[in-house]
Protein backbone atom coordinates (compact mmCIF):
# COMPACT_ATOMS: atom_id res chain seq x y z
CA UNK A 1 0.00 0.00 0.00
CA UNK A 2 1.07 3.47 -0.41
CA UNK A 3 2.18 6.27 2.13
CA UNK A 4 -0.79 8.16 1.12
CA UNK A 5 -3.17 8.62 3.84
CA UNK A 6 -6.17 7.03 1.07
CA UNK A 7 -5.75 4.29 -1.81
CA UNK A 8 -4.71 5.51 -5.22
CA UNK A 9 -7.84 6.04 -7.74
CA UNK A 10 -6.52 4.19 -10.64
CA UNK A 11 -8.16 4.47 -14.14
CA UNK A 12 -7.26 1.34 -15.95
CA UNK A 13 -7.80 0.57 -19.79
CA UNK A 14 -5.63 -1.06 -22.44
CA UNK A 15 -5.99 -2.01 -26.29
CA UNK A 16 -6.41 -5.53 -26.71
CA UNK A 17 -9.85 -5.55 -25.32
CA UNK A 18 -11.22 -5.18 -21.89
CA UNK A 19 -11.08 -9.79 -21.96
CA UNK A 20 -7.34 -9.62 -22.54
CA UNK A 21 -5.24 -11.52 -20.02
CA UNK A 22 -3.15 -8.64 -19.87
CA UNK A 23 -5.13 -6.37 -18.30
CA UNK A 24 -6.46 -8.51 -15.83
CA UNK A 25 -3.05 -9.71 -14.77
CA UNK A 26 -2.25 -5.94 -14.25
CA UNK A 27 -5.51 -5.26 -12.47
CA UNK A 28 -5.20 -8.02 -10.24
CA UNK A 29 -1.69 -6.61 -9.11
CA UNK A 30 -3.24 -2.95 -9.07
CA UNK A 31 -6.08 -4.18 -6.52
CA UNK A 32 -3.06 -4.39 -3.64
CA UNK A 33 -2.25 -0.54 -3.58
CA UNK A 34 -5.35 0.90 -5.18
CA UNK A 35 -9.02 1.58 -6.10
CA UNK A 36 -9.13 0.28 -9.61
CA UNK A 37 -11.87 1.13 -12.33
CA UNK A 38 -11.54 -0.54 -15.47
CA UNK A 39 -12.70 1.36 -18.41
CA UNK A 40 -11.23 -0.20 -21.49
CA UNK A 41 -12.25 -1.09 -25.51
CA UNK A 42 -14.83 -3.73 -25.86
CA UNK A 43 -12.89 -5.34 -28.67
CA UNK A 44 -9.07 -5.79 -29.53
CA UNK A 45 -7.87 -1.64 -30.49
CA UNK A 46 -4.43 -2.38 -31.24
CA UNK A 47 -2.32 0.06 -33.37
CA UNK A 48 -5.41 2.80 -33.30
CA UNK A 49 -2.71 5.50 -31.81
CA UNK A 50 -4.83 7.86 -30.31
CA UNK A 51 -7.26 7.65 -32.21
CA UNK A 52 -11.00 9.13 -31.05
CA UNK A 53 -14.59 8.67 -32.10
CA UNK A 54 -17.18 11.04 -31.09
CA UNK A 55 -20.49 8.19 -30.16
CA UNK A 56 -19.36 5.25 -28.39
CA UNK A 57 -21.66 2.56 -26.73
CA UNK A 58 -20.69 1.73 -23.34
CA UNK A 59 -21.98 -1.22 -21.15
CA UNK A 60 -21.28 -2.42 -18.07
CA UNK A 61 -18.60 -4.80 -16.87
CA UNK A 62 -17.84 -6.19 -13.39
CA UNK A 63 -14.52 -4.17 -13.39
CA UNK A 64 -16.32 -1.10 -14.82
CA UNK A 65 -17.35 -0.57 -17.92
CA UNK A 66 -16.35 -2.00 -21.39
CA UNK A 67 -16.51 0.53 -24.35
CA UNK A 68 -16.91 -0.09 -28.13
CA UNK A 69 -14.25 2.63 -28.76
CA UNK A 70 -10.71 3.16 -28.74
CA UNK A 71 -8.50 3.35 -26.08
CA UNK A 72 -7.88 7.10 -26.15
CA UNK A 73 -12.23 7.08 -25.81
CA UNK A 74 -11.96 4.63 -22.63
CA UNK A 75 -9.42 7.51 -21.00
CA UNK A 76 -11.95 10.71 -21.97
CA UNK A 77 -14.42 8.81 -21.03
CA UNK A 78 -13.02 8.01 -17.56
CA UNK A 79 -11.60 10.83 -17.24
CA UNK A 80 -14.28 13.38 -17.87
CA UNK A 81 -17.87 11.03 -18.00
CA UNK A 82 -17.31 9.20 -14.81
CA UNK A 83 -17.07 10.95 -10.97
CA UNK A 84 -14.31 9.42 -9.28
CA UNK A 85 -11.36 11.82 -10.02
CA UNK A 86 -8.33 9.61 -10.76
CA UNK A 87 -5.14 9.93 -9.43
CA UNK A 88 -3.29 7.76 -12.62
CA UNK A 89 -4.21 6.40 -15.40
CA UNK A 90 -2.62 2.65 -16.10
CA UNK A 91 -2.63 1.47 -19.96
CA UNK A 92 -1.83 -2.23 -20.62
CA UNK A 93 -0.39 -5.01 -20.26
CA UNK A 94 0.13 -4.79 -23.98
CA UNK A 95 1.00 -8.54 -25.74
CA UNK A 96 3.53 -7.07 -27.62
CA UNK A 97 5.98 -4.34 -26.96
CA UNK A 98 5.84 -0.74 -28.10
CA UNK A 99 9.36 0.10 -28.31
CA UNK A 100 11.15 2.57 -30.83
CA UNK A 101 9.96 6.41 -31.73
CA UNK A 102 7.40 5.79 -34.38
CA UNK A 103 5.61 2.66 -32.74
CA UNK A 104 5.63 4.45 -29.80
CA UNK A 105 3.75 6.95 -31.45
CA UNK A 106 0.97 5.01 -33.16
CA UNK A 107 0.24 2.40 -30.24
CA UNK A 108 -2.81 2.25 -28.85
CA UNK A 109 -1.37 1.33 -25.61
CA UNK A 110 0.75 5.00 -25.30
CA UNK A 111 -2.19 6.56 -27.04
CA UNK A 112 -4.41 5.90 -23.74
CA UNK A 113 -1.64 7.75 -21.94
CA UNK A 114 -1.01 10.49 -24.28
CA UNK A 115 -5.06 11.44 -23.89
CA UNK A 116 -4.32 11.26 -19.93
CA UNK A 117 -1.53 13.83 -20.47
CA UNK A 118 -3.52 15.84 -22.28
CA UNK A 119 -6.71 15.63 -20.01
CA UNK A 120 -3.81 16.56 -16.95
CA UNK A 121 -3.45 13.30 -15.69
CA UNK A 122 -0.63 11.41 -15.00
CA UNK A 123 -0.17 8.05 -16.98
CA UNK A 124 1.97 4.82 -16.99
CA UNK A 125 1.69 2.75 -20.41
CA UNK A 126 2.70 -0.83 -19.75
CA UNK A 127 3.63 -3.57 -22.41
CA UNK A 128 5.52 -7.01 -22.33
CA UNK A 129 7.63 -8.60 -24.80
CA UNK A 130 9.43 -12.78 -24.99
CA UNK A 131 13.20 -12.14 -25.13
CA UNK A 132 12.92 -15.42 -27.59
CA UNK A 133 9.53 -15.02 -28.91
CA UNK A 134 9.01 -11.33 -29.33
CA UNK A 135 5.46 -11.11 -29.65
CA UNK A 136 3.38 -12.77 -26.43
CA UNK A 137 0.60 -14.31 -28.99
CA UNK A 138 -1.25 -15.99 -28.62
CA UNK A 139 -1.48 -13.99 -25.49
CA UNK A 140 -3.30 -17.32 -23.31
CA UNK A 141 0.26 -18.62 -23.81
CA UNK A 142 2.00 -16.07 -21.56
CA UNK A 143 2.42 -15.10 -18.04
CA UNK A 144 1.89 -11.45 -17.57
CA UNK A 145 2.27 -11.69 -13.63
CA UNK A 146 5.70 -10.13 -13.82
CA UNK A 147 5.46 -7.30 -16.10
CA UNK A 148 2.49 -6.75 -13.84
CA UNK A 149 4.29 -6.59 -10.59
CA UNK A 150 6.77 -4.00 -12.79
CA UNK A 151 3.97 -2.01 -13.65
CA UNK A 152 2.38 -2.29 -10.05
CA UNK A 153 5.66 -1.20 -8.60
CA UNK A 154 6.20 1.56 -10.55
CA UNK A 155 2.52 2.56 -10.27
CA UNK A 156 3.25 2.97 -6.53
CA UNK A 157 6.69 4.41 -6.36
CA UNK A 158 6.53 7.10 -9.43
CA UNK A 159 2.90 8.27 -8.17
CA UNK A 160 5.37 9.30 -4.94
CA UNK A 161 8.28 10.61 -6.60
CA UNK A 162 6.92 14.04 -8.17
CA UNK A 163 7.91 12.83 -11.65
CA UNK A 164 5.34 13.85 -13.33
CA UNK A 165 6.20 17.78 -12.35
CA UNK A 166 8.24 17.54 -15.70
CA UNK A 167 7.18 14.54 -17.66
CA UNK A 168 3.67 13.36 -19.09
CA UNK A 169 3.84 9.94 -19.46
CA UNK A 170 5.87 6.54 -18.79
CA UNK A 171 6.57 4.29 -20.94
CA UNK A 172 7.26 0.70 -20.15
CA UNK A 173 8.08 -2.77 -21.83
CA UNK A 174 8.91 -5.79 -20.04
CA UNK A 175 9.91 -9.10 -20.20
CA UNK A 176 7.54 -11.85 -19.40
CA UNK A 177 10.12 -14.36 -19.58
CA UNK A 178 13.77 -12.90 -17.99
CA UNK A 179 13.91 -13.40 -14.02
CA UNK A 180 14.96 -10.48 -11.60
CA UNK A 181 15.43 -8.55 -15.38
CA UNK A 182 17.21 -5.34 -15.29
CA UNK A 183 14.68 -1.64 -15.25
CA UNK A 184 16.73 1.17 -17.10
CA UNK A 185 15.68 4.79 -18.00
CA UNK A 186 15.95 4.95 -21.72
CA UNK A 187 14.94 6.55 -24.90
CA UNK A 188 12.36 5.69 -27.82
CA UNK A 189 15.16 5.39 -30.68
CA UNK A 190 14.24 6.13 -34.34
CA UNK A 191 14.85 3.28 -36.39
CA UNK A 192 11.92 2.55 -38.77
CA UNK A 193 11.21 2.01 -42.90
CA UNK A 194 8.42 1.43 -45.17
CA UNK A 195 8.36 -1.97 -47.78
CA UNK A 196 5.84 -0.85 -50.64
CA UNK A 197 4.75 -3.22 -52.64
CA UNK A 198 1.93 -3.57 -55.89
CA UNK A 199 -0.56 -6.22 -56.76
CA UNK A 200 -2.52 -6.19 -59.62
CA UNK A 201 -5.01 -8.71 -57.95
CA UNK A 202 -6.89 -9.58 -54.62
CA UNK A 203 -5.88 -12.77 -53.31
CA UNK A 204 -4.10 -10.42 -50.33
CA UNK A 205 -7.44 -9.00 -49.39
CA UNK A 206 -9.97 -10.59 -46.70
CA UNK A 207 -12.40 -13.26 -48.47
CA UNK A 208 -15.55 -11.08 -49.67
CA UNK A 209 -13.29 -7.65 -50.07
CA UNK A 210 -13.52 -6.61 -53.99
CA UNK A 211 -14.94 -10.30 -55.24
CA UNK A 212 -15.16 -8.45 -58.62
CA UNK A 213 -11.48 -7.87 -58.82
CA UNK A 214 -9.72 -4.40 -59.44
CA UNK A 215 -10.34 -2.40 -62.65
CA UNK A 216 -7.97 -1.79 -65.31
CA UNK A 217 -6.71 1.41 -63.70
CA UNK A 218 -6.36 0.34 -60.09
CA UNK A 219 -3.54 -1.94 -58.14
CA UNK A 220 -3.57 -3.00 -55.15
CA UNK A 221 -0.91 -1.35 -52.65
CA UNK A 222 0.44 -3.00 -50.04
CA UNK A 223 2.67 -1.05 -46.82
CA UNK A 224 4.69 -3.07 -44.77
CA UNK A 225 6.48 -1.79 -41.66
CA UNK A 226 10.37 -2.21 -41.65
CA UNK A 227 10.63 -1.40 -38.31
CA UNK A 228 13.52 -3.85 -36.82
CA UNK A 229 16.92 -4.76 -39.44
CA UNK A 230 15.99 -7.41 -41.61
CA UNK A 231 12.02 -7.48 -40.62
CA UNK A 232 8.73 -6.30 -42.39
CA UNK A 233 5.86 -6.65 -40.97
CA UNK A 234 5.62 -8.71 -37.82
CA UNK A 235 7.99 -10.91 -38.23
CA UNK A 236 10.12 -11.84 -35.15
CA UNK A 237 13.29 -9.87 -34.67
CA UNK A 238 14.47 -12.16 -31.94
CA UNK A 239 16.59 -13.92 -30.83
CA UNK A 240 18.60 -10.76 -31.11
CA UNK A 241 21.96 -10.80 -32.74
CA UNK A 242 25.39 -9.01 -32.06
CA UNK A 243 24.75 -6.48 -34.51
CA UNK A 244 21.59 -5.67 -32.66
CA UNK A 245 23.69 -4.65 -30.36
CA UNK A 246 25.47 -2.49 -32.32
CA UNK A 247 22.93 -0.56 -33.81
CA UNK A 248 21.38 0.19 -30.59
CA UNK A 249 23.09 2.32 -28.20
CA UNK A 250 23.10 1.74 -24.48
CA UNK A 251 20.05 3.64 -23.01
CA UNK A 252 18.12 3.14 -25.86
CA UNK A 253 14.43 1.36 -25.50
CA UNK A 254 15.47 -1.30 -28.35
CA UNK A 255 18.91 -1.80 -26.58
CA UNK A 256 17.29 -2.64 -23.36
CA UNK A 257 14.94 -5.26 -24.84
CA UNK A 258 17.85 -6.71 -26.90
CA UNK A 259 19.41 -7.48 -23.58
CA UNK A 260 16.24 -8.32 -21.79
CA UNK A 261 15.72 -5.66 -19.48
CA UNK A 262 12.75 -3.59 -18.37
CA UNK A 263 12.89 -0.29 -20.66
CA UNK A 264 11.11 2.48 -19.02
CA UNK A 265 11.20 6.16 -20.95
CA UNK A 266 10.06 9.15 -19.68
CA UNK A 267 7.78 11.21 -22.15
CA UNK A 268 6.69 14.52 -23.32
CA UNK A 269 3.39 14.63 -25.16
CA UNK A 270 2.83 18.33 -25.67
CA UNK A 271 4.36 18.31 -29.03
CA UNK A 272 7.40 20.74 -27.78
CA UNK A 273 8.85 22.99 -30.62
CA UNK A 274 12.45 23.55 -31.79
CA UNK A 275 13.67 27.20 -31.95
CA UNK A 276 15.37 27.27 -35.73
CA UNK A 277 16.57 30.74 -37.31
CA UNK A 278 16.46 29.49 -40.78
CA UNK A 279 12.88 28.49 -40.65
CA UNK A 280 12.07 31.94 -38.76
CA UNK A 281 14.46 33.94 -42.41
CA UNK A 282 12.01 31.85 -44.51
CA UNK A 283 8.59 32.57 -42.74
CA UNK A 284 10.00 36.42 -42.73
CA UNK A 285 10.92 36.48 -46.27
CA UNK A 286 7.53 34.61 -47.62
CA UNK A 287 5.54 37.31 -45.67
CA UNK A 288 7.46 40.10 -47.79
CA UNK A 289 6.18 38.45 -50.71
CA UNK A 290 2.80 37.90 -49.68
CA UNK A 291 2.00 41.29 -48.58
Amino acid sequence: MTDRDSPLRILLTNDDGIDAPGIAAMREELTAIGDVTVVAPAENQSGVGRARNELAVRREHPWGYALEGTPADCVAYGLRGLETEFDIVVSGINDGPNAGNYIVGRSGTVGAGIEAAFLGTPAIAVSSYHARDFFCHPPEEYDFSRPARIGRALTERVFGAAIFDDIDLVNVNAPVDVPNPRMRVTRPLADYDQQVEHHADTDLLPDGDRDGGLDDDELLVRLQDVSWPNTVGYENPFPPRDDYRERYPTGSDRRAMVDGEVSVSPLGVHHGHTEDPKLASVVEGLSEQVE
